[in-house]
């Protein structure tokens, strides 16, 4: 088979186009450098992150598994405490026990800081009255706020309000917008 002088040429741009894209850009890496101000495991088994041209930096190496366990549970609490909205079943003010584990973190974290204020907003679906509606709010808001108190928050720390179904999350009139509106919200002031 016979290539045309053009095809050649094509071939030979193409190799020398796909040789130099591929190639260093002429930076050198000292060995152990990764080129960044992050080291992915040191040699203890451990990451180092370096806050900066100080070449300090903290080490998960050089942390007591203690510390490590700390740190962590410290994290899950931090990652707890974002849930904020907590859902109740058809007319009951019951806590779910799904609810309870993020409530612990909350309770925990005002318990650690008594300056910290809350307000916990209930609320009702549209059915019933709605003085009905605005009393379930309300013991939905007290059942939550029993839960924190025993936990570790100061009554004081907390305010409770009943909005009923004045202020509903999702409007509509189905089983997946009523359990959307029926719920506590924790809002920290």
């Amino acid at each position: 088979m016979k290539l045309s002088a053009q095809s050649k040429a094509f071939a030979v741009m193409l190799s020398v186009g796909l040789f130099a894209g591929c190639s260093s850009t002429g930076e050198t890496v000292d060995e152990g450098a990764y080129g960044s101000d992050v080291a992915a495991i040191d040699q203890e088994g451990g990451a180092t992150v370096y806050g900066g041209g100080d070449e300090g930096g903290i080490s998960s190496s050089s942390m007591t598994e203690e510390e490590r366990m700390a740190a962590e549970q410290q994290a899950q609490q931090e990652a707890l405490r974002e849930i904020t909205t907590f859902y109740f079943d058809f007319d009951t003010a019951e806590i779910k026990p799904e609810a309870r584990d993020v409530l612990v973190a909350h309770a925990l974290f005002l318990a650690s800081n008594p300056g910290q204020q809350v307000r916990l907003e209930g609320h009702g679906d549209e059915r019933g009255t709605k003085e009905y509606n605005l009393a379930l709010g309300e013991r939905r808001a007290n059942a939550v706020q029993r839960f924190l108190i025993v936990n570790g928050a100061s009554r004081g720390q907390i305010e409770t309000v009943s909005y009923g179904e004045e202020k509903p999350a999702v409007m509509g009139s189905s089983e997946s917008s009523w359990a959307q509106n029926r719920r506590v919200e924790l809002v920290f002031e």
